[in-house]
């Protein structure tokens, strides 16, 4: 069974934000090793998702 779909109904909160890895790493801060790591293991491009569970960052003590 097919149904019509208008486009005003598609809502876009279900698309994953997709970032360069290097754009990420600039914002998040992280060193250049972490950002190969990232690379060697997702791609030039990663949802956030990923990203976000994938980065490790040092911890930064007062």
């Amino acid at each position: 069974m097919t149904s019509h779909s208008n486009i005003g109904e598609i809502q876009s909160n279900d698309l994953k934000k997709v970032w360069s890895v290097a754009d990420f790493s600039r914002r998040y801060r992280l060193d250049r090793e972490e950002e190969s790591r990232l690379l060697k293991l997702l791609g030039p491009f990663a949802s956030e998702q990923e990203l976000l569970m994938n980065a490790s960052r040092a911890p930064r003590f007062r």
